[in-house]
């Protein structure tokens, strides 16, 4: 598993989940509450994908030059930022939009349906 990962398990949730998925959820959250469309986020997963493959060399002696590793870091941090991207977009279409819209799922919300009179 550490020739896929470039570094050990451990290594590889503590920087690329716990700090960089951080980073990532911080970066969906700010791309939807400034109303910024998600493909704007891609550019930022791959840099932030360089920086957990960074640091893992750098403080713990990991491959930096790991195809499958900054794949893989890669792959989780734009899945976080995907994640969050959805939550916090559909919680502000429907808390700006409270007479439009209802929250359908955590990522989905759907036209509210006329009232019958």
């Amino acid at each position: 598993m550490e020739n896929v990962l470039g570094s050990s398990v451990p290594v590889f949730i503590g920087v690329t989940v716990v700090l960089f998925g951080g980073a990532a959820w911080m970066t969906g959250r700010a791309l939807a509450v400034a109303w910024k469309p998600l493909w704007q986020g891609v550019p930022y997963g791959l840099l932030l994908g360089v920086g957990a493959r960074f640091v893992t060399y750098a403080l713990f002696r990991g491959k930096l030059l790991s195809l499958p590793g900054y794949l893989l870091s890669t792959a989780v941090i734009l899945l976080v930022l995907l994640i969050a991207f959805g939550l916090y977009r559909t919680r502000q279409m429907v808390q700006q939009y409270p007479w439009l819209y209802e929250r359908r799922w955590f990522f989905a919300w759907r036209e509210k349906r006329p009232s019958p009179p």
